[in-house]
């Protein structure tokens, strides 16, 4: 590989193939010069870019960190790796590298975010909010600060995005917003705090995962004549389920401008009695 570029004592750019690399070996700055090869058993971390677009954000943002940070999200990212069973692309390790640098200079100025969807992603994502509590330990312990719970909802959030790997990347805020409002209503409608730990409730939410990653793609079920019979059977069977569903109804038309089919409310209406017919006996 050719160094294009010594970006500082322990980063370079260089050219391996027809991409543009960035490689972190200790000392290069001091060892080579611009136009020299270097070898890759000498390299200890590569970054291989798809695109060049991020470029020169990119190149500022290793030649101006400290290695010590470098090694930091590299011990992150091997920890949630092992943790969710994921292999991190180069592009998290980049971006985790930028949301540290920010945060650093958030937390010189006491400017913490107060995150709406902290319970969101306790409730929908415990995997990976488990990873990002670590990680917000990990930056704890080797910068020597105290940082608040709501910072790892962020820092979760970059492995949830990144582990995304269907064709059309859904938008993963949107989706935790989605559902967090389709169980409110349901709760709202019940006068009921639903029981995270029962397996109604990972039923029903594991359901309503699915139904929104349907919606945000605009993919709605068919009807057919089958359905309408049970359909019709349920909305007398459960009516107060069919009343809660007419309102989560009225949210995805307001919200998407789309239609919820039979199909749809005849499952969440079999989904919302179940969970909440324990909630009702217990009021």
């Amino acid at each position: 590989m050719k160094i294009s570029q010594i970006l500082n004592n322990n980063v370079a750019l260089v050219k391996r193939g027809g991409n543009e690399v960035f490689v972190v070996s200790k000392g290069i700055g001091f060892k080579k010069k611009k136009g020299q090869q270097i070898a890759e058993e000498e390299v200890e971390k590569m970054y291989i870019l798809d695109s060049f677009d991020m470029l020169d954000h990119f190149s500022y943002l290793l030649s101006h960190s400290d290695p010590n940070d470098i090694l930091l999200i590299s011990n992150i990212i091997s920890y949630g790796e092992e943790t969710l069973g994921i292999k991190a692309s180069d592009y998290l390790s980049l971006a985790l590298l930028d949301h540290l640098e920010f945060l650093l200079k958030r937390v010189e100025k006491q400017q913490f975010i107060k995150s709406p969807l902290i319970w969101d992603t306790k409730r929908f994502y415990p995997d990976y909010f488990k990873v990002g509590l670590k990680a917000l330990k990990m930056i704890e312990e080797q910068k020597g600060l105290q940082l608040p719970e709501d910072e790892a909802v962020s820092l979760c959030l970059h492995f949830v995005n990144m582990e995304e790997s269907r064709d059309s990347k859904k938008d993963h805020v949107l989706e935790m917003r989605t559902l967090g409002d389709l169980v409110s209503i349901v709760e709202h409608h019940f006068n009921v705090t639903l029981d995270e730990e029962s397996t109604n409730y990972m039923r029903f939410t594991t359901h309503l995962q699915y139904f929104v990653q349907r919606i945000i793609d605009g993919e709605i079920f068919n009807d057919g004549s089958e359905t309408l019979e049970l359909y019709k059977q349920v909305c007398q069977l459960y009516p107060d389920s069919f009343k809660a569903v007419q309102k989560m109804k009225i949210y995805v038309q307001t919200q998407f401008n789309l239609e919820i089919s039979v199909n749809e409310e005849t499952y969440l209406m079999l989904h919302i009695n179940r969970v909440t017919e324990r909630m009702e006996d217990k009021k």
